[in-house]
């Protein structure tokens, strides 16, 4: 399990493969799945991180890592969409696209009355 994990690119390295495994965050149908957990094609692994929750419908079996090309290839991603956790004011302000310059002295009072600020 941790081997196929970190050969399709899920985790950086196998460690955290293991890590992941051994604390309960990764389970393989509906079971909690141990780091030596051996898996099929055609099971379906659900991972819990921090920031989002992945599930993976194992396509091809992997022993080597191998370039994210052909990772994308071992498996079918079912993952919910990411949700944008942003700061709501933030966003009501709306984000300046990167490299557009510093914002002028209007849009800074626009932004800081947005945020609620003098």
């Amino acid at each position: 399990m941790d081997k196929w994990l970190w050969a399709v690119r899920v985790f950086k390295s196998r460690s955290g493969a293991n890590d992941a495994c051994t604390t309960g965050r990764v389970q393989v149908g509906e079971e909690a799945a141990k780091p030596a957990t051996k898996i099929k094609v055609g099971d379906t692994i659900t991972i819990r991180r921090k920031d989002r929750t992945l599930i993976l419908k194992v396509e091809k079996l992997l022993e080597k890592r191998v370039s994210a090309a052909l990772a994308a290839e071992a498996y079918e991603d079912f993952s919910p969409p990411v949700i944008d956790t942003s700061d709501p004011l933030e966003a009501a302000a709306g984000r300046r696209e990167r490299g557009s310059g510093r914002p002028t002295k209007r849009d800074r009072r626009e932004i800081q009355k947005m945020k609620g600020r003098k």
